[in-house]
């Protein structure tokens, strides 16, 4: 009888122990915190995994590593056999079969392009290269006007032709440069890989662009930071830090990659109308919305749009919210979407 006794209790408390632990939330159990490190893309990456079960990181580090490589291998302009390089040696009017990672970008290419009204372009590859900032070699001077009008000639995403994983040219010497949206691509697809892996919280961060879902180790929402946009330092510091939940966030600026001549600065954001670098006085922007790709592009075009217009786009589009920073002289002005202070920490 004593034993049997026992046995009951024993079997009682376990009851009790397997009850709280099925009442428990499935997030308080996610507790262990995998982190991953690499290069991609010409800058860094650096992801977190938070899960209840054991995680084999040799798996995963060489999932994440191949997924970045395809991505790469497709978009990549400094990769001379990526796909995307090889589009622009294609000639005129030869029909040119795209995988499905680059109609995928195509698209949202398309729709930002004719959202910001060409503000955002991803032709603007032969200006970008002209100014010293893409491909070709780095200069201190500014290009000749005459070397500017001919560039311009070579410009306009409606020159493409996009047909079922099929992009032509129109015209020749058309190029295409997505580094404003592929860093954004390459997020959310490790992100895509992450949830099919059955994994519901982490942080995904490629070059600074970000997508977070779920909680962290602390079981609280991601907070991540937008940088002080300051020209010549290379830590900034952080100028706001945002709650991120189950959104993505990525930034444009002017402040890292210019060259200065005679007093003034020339950035690598460059109008796709004017042909020159963009002086409105934004410093930065940010967007958050629910795809990483969709926030870098919109980030991109809003360096580029007046500031005014900007606000209002990114207030008629649903799910999206934007900081822009303008410096104006030494004054510094931070204008928000009508939805962003509900991300900021301290609002």
């Amino acid at each position: 009888m004593p034993e049997t006794k026992y046995m009951t209790t024993f079997i009682f408390a376990l009851m009790l122990l397997v009850g709280t632990a099925l009442l428990l939330p499935a997030q308080s159990l996610a507790t262990q915190e995998y982190v991953f490190t690499g290069q991609t893309m010409g800058t860094t990456y650096s992801i977190k995994l938070v899960s209840a079960k054991p995680l084999s990181e040799n798996l995963w580090q060489e999932k994440i590593d191949l997924r970045l490589k395809q991505v790469n291998a497709r978009l990549s302009m400094y990769q001379k056999d990526s796909e995307l390089s090889r589009f622009n040696a294609a000639p005129k009017d030869r029909p040119f079969r795209v995988s499905e990672d680059f109609y995928q970008v195509l698209e949202q290419c398309r729709k930002l392009h004719t959202l910001t009204s060409g503000a955002w372009d991803g032709t603007v590859k032969p200006l970008v290269d002209l100014w010293g900032f893409g491909t070709k070699a780095r200069r201190g001077t500014p290009p000749e006007p005459e070397e500017i009008k001919t560039a311009l000639e070579h410009i306009g995403f409606d020159k493409l032709k996009i047909g079922d994983h099929v992009l032509t040219k129109t015209m020749p010497g058309i190029t295409l440069d997505l580094g404003s949206i592929a860093k954004g691509y390459g997020v959310d697809e490790i992100a895509r890989l992450i949830r099919e892996g059955g994994i519901e919280n982490y942080l995904v961060e490629i070059g600074g662009e970000l997508a977070g879902a779920g909680e962290n180790k602390h079981r609280k929402a991601w907070i991540v930071g937008i940088a002080n946009p300051e020209k010549g330092i290379l830590n900034q510091g952080l100028y706001k830090e945002v709650r991120l939940g189950n959104k993505a966030i990525a930034t444009s600026g002017n402040y890292r990659n210019y060259f200065e001549k005679n007093g003034h600065i020339y950035s690598h954001i460059i109008s796709p109308k004017t042909g020159y670098p963009v002086e409105n006085a934004v410093v930065s922007a940010s967007v958050i919305s629910d795809t990483c790709t969709w926030a870098d592009g919109l980030a991109t075009a809003l360096m580029v749009m007046d500031t005014h217009q900007a606000l209002a786009l990114i207030n008629s589009l649903d799910n999206t919210e934007c900081l822009i920073i303008r410096q104006d002289g030494k004054e510094r002005t931070a204008l928000r979407s009508s939805g962003f202070k509900s991300y900021e920490i301290g609002f």
